[in-house]
This record gives structure tokens, C-alpha cells and sequence, in this order.
């Protein structure tokens, strides 16, 4: 079960922006990423949720979509998200984010896919311009954003080939290829 959830856990970058996301549903997503694992326990990640079409109109600027695809900024208006999680680190309660973003992300983004959502991750995000968007106090540092929605695309998996090429790419019918290395690549004999 878990390695369906982690097959189906694509980066998604065009959803159906009129299926709507529940503030609720944002809600239980944190919550995954509040019961993860924490370094040291400190739990010094904090969360900004945005399921408003008001709200999401005012982060969704601040965000750099797909910078393998040149020729493409981003999805079109009716592809935008129905959904944001701003993770942050609480900086009174630590300097060093460790390992948790990484974690909570995951957490958040595989009960995404279990609820038939899709996410995509962003740390190439316009920091500056969100926080004074959003009024974010300085003690928070923004680590990253996570769009969610419906996914509006297909994602499919490919063996790296032997270019050793791992950029992703759409196809003629808009289908996104990713490039994967093999298992056998990935663990070393020594």
C-alpha cells in the first residue's frame, strides 16, 4: 500500500482549479505532518493554509513552476491550485529546520495521493514578495510552499536512459515524463 501511495505521489503542475479543497482537508494534511518525526522534538515547523480563491491568488505569483520546461511559466488560469501549505520555521524555537521539512512535505504529500489529491513541492519561491504579501512576521523563515489540487495532468515514470538525462518533459500530448535511475544504479556493492 505505501509503495502505491509513493508511485502515485507525482510532481503535479496543472490541476482542475475548480475542484475545490476543504480548509478541513488542509487541516488533516498538517495534522500528517505535525505527528511526523521531528529532530530533537522541537516541532519548530508552523503552517499558513490557503483554500480561497482570494488567498490562493495572492501566493500562487510568488512561485517558479518547472524550471526544466523553458518555454512555459506556469499553469494557466482553470490549471492553477485549489490549495496551498506555506511550511515555515518557527526561528524562536530553532535556527536549523534539520531534516523536518523534508519529512513533514512527504507526510503531507502522500496523504495528498491517498485522498486522490496532487502536490507539488516548492522551494524556488519568491520569499520576500510572499512574506510581505501574506504579512508573514520576520521570526518565521519560509522554507517552502506546497501546491495542491486535483491533478489535471498525467505522470508517467521512465527508466533514465543512457544519456543519463534526469530532466523531466512533456510530450505532444502534454503527458510529463519523468526520468528515474535504475534500482540497481541507486545501491552500491561496496
Amino acid at each position: 500500500m505505501i509503495r502505491d501511495l509513493v508511485e502515485k505521489n507525482r510532481t503535479y503542475r496543472r490541476f482542475y482549479e475548480d475542484v475545490k479543497i476543504e480548509e478541513s482537508t488542509l487541516k488533516d494534511l498538517v495534522d500528517l505532518a505535525r505527528l511526523s518525526s521531528s529532530g530533537a522534538n522541537l516541532q519548530p515547523l508552523k503552517y499558513i493554509i490557503s483554500s480561497s480563491e482570494e488567498k490562493n491568488k495572492l501566493v500562487f505569483p510568488n512561485l517558479r513552476w518547472a524550471g526544466y520546461l523553458k518555454d512555459w511559466d506556469g499553469p494557466s488560469e482553470g490549471e492553477r491550485p485549489a490549495g496551498y501549505i506555506i511550511m515555515l520555521l518557527d526561528k524562536e524555537i530553532s535556527k536549523n529546520p534539520m531534516w523536518d521539512h523534508g519529512i513533514a512535505c512527504q507526510s503531507v504529500l502522500l496523504g495528498a495521493a491517498e485522498k486522490g489529491l496532487g502536490g507539488c513541492m516548492f522551494g524556488s519561491v519568491d520569499r520576500d514578495a510572499l512574506r510581505a504579501t501574506l504579512n508573514i512576521p520576520e521570526k518565521y523563515e519560509i522554507l517552502l510552499v506546497i501546491a495542491l489540487g486535483k491533478p489535471k495532468e498525467e505522470v508517467v515514470l521512465e527508466n533514465l536512459n543512457t544519456s543519463k538525462d534526469i530532466k523531466y518533459w512533456r510530450d505532444e500530448n502534454q503527458v510529463h515524463h519523468v526520468p528515474k535511475r535504475r534500482l540497481e544504479d541507486m545501491i552500491l556493492d561496496l
